[in-house]
């Protein structure tokens, strides 16, 4: 396990350092000028002098003024110190930008992680239990439809159905418009204009994981040893959920960190659509203004993210399936 640990730790080092000689060369090639950006709207209203004195100015405060080199390893080791940097189109530090949006971004996932598990879980199981039954046939159509809409074909339905038609949810936004309350009221108004982007990610993703967890359990349910249980008389449960279940969890545990991962990365199409202040649509806009700080910023943490996520599922893999193992 130590010498598992150990040589996780050089890769980690190793992938960090060259995705970010990657990321930061790419960025390097986009056209565009972060210092012009930052000074969008002030060209016009001062003189053509004071205009470059501002200039010169931000490209210092951006580093841009110094050698490619000397730019990537001030980055990098900023970033190491906890320094993101600077945004130029919001105009105020990465770290502080991106606190809020990432709030929203985890509650809104979050909402939806626990629902799709607690609800794609039993239903896999069942429909591979009940293999070309009524119900399974049910299943089966109900997530076709589910995975072949794109999302926002289905926040666009739901928005007409739900809010246009029935009135029942808010059309966009996190907050009622003027109110005023604190506490449990404010956790709960943030609920009920949550509910319909929540319901959209869930039914889009319910189809696919549903699928993968019905098929895993299939797979494993033809094995000779599921046979060998029931010609023991083990009653159907144990056979189901201590025996095939515990079997099939191999491919469930890399749906979910996978999932878990992306949680953090924010839906831009949700978060546009349905008004949400969450980290995907700063990451979109971020691009749009070539705010590159910030883009750059959230890539490395997703990074990091990613190889704890891997290391992690190695450790779980080794938790659910005793043949597996690290050496």
């Amino acid at each position: 396990m130590t010498k598992f640990i150990i040589k996780r730790i050089i890769s980690f080092i190793f992938v960090f350092l060259l995705v970010s000689i990657l990321m930061f060369g790419i960025y390097q090639l986009v056209p565009g000028d972060p210092a012009k950006i930052m000074l969008d709207g002030v060209k016009a209203s001062v003189d053509p002098k004071r205009y470059q004195i501002m200039y010169e100015q931000a490209r210092e405060q951006l580093g841009l003024d110094q050698p490619i080199w000397v730019q990537y390893v001030r980055w990098i080791t900023n970033m190491l110190r906890g320094n993101f940097g600077y945004s130029s189109y919001y105009r105020m530090q990465v770290a502080e930008l991106v606190v809020e949006p990432m709030k929203n971004t985890l509650l809104l996932n979050l909402w939806v992680f626990v629902l799709v598990f607690a609800i794609t879980i039993p239903m896999g199981i069942w429909s591979a239990v009940k293999k070309y039954s009524g119900f399974d046939h049910i299943v089966q159509v109900v997530t076709v439809i589910g995975y072949s809409l794109p999302t926002f074909i289905l926040s666009l339905l739901f928005l007409y159905v739900f809010s246009v038609k029935l009135k029942l949810f808010p059309i966009s936004g996190m907050r009622t418009p003027g109110f005023t309350g604190t506490g449990f009221s404010k956790a709960m108004d943030t609920v009920y204009h949550g509910i319909l982007p929540v319901l959209v990610m869930l039914v889009g993703s319910l189809g696919g994981i549903t699928r993968y967890i019905r098929t895993a359990m299939i797979d494993v349910l033809e094995k000779d040893y599921i046979r060998t249980a029931r010609a023991k008389g083990l009653c159907e449960k144990t056979v189901i959920y201590s025996h095939a279940f515990r079997n099939a969890l191999i491919p469930i545990v890399t749906i979910a960190t996978n999932w878990f991962v992306s949680i953090f990365g924010g839906s831009v199409v949700i978060e546009t659509i349905f008004g949400w202040n969450g980290i995907g649509k700063v990451l979109y806009d971020s691009l749009k203004q070539q705010d590159f700080s910030v883009v750059m910023a959230m890539q490395m943490f997703y990074v990091v993210l990613t190889l704890l996520g891997n290391f992690f599922m190695d450790l779980a893999y080794c938790f659910v399936d005793p043949r597996v193992k690290l050496n």
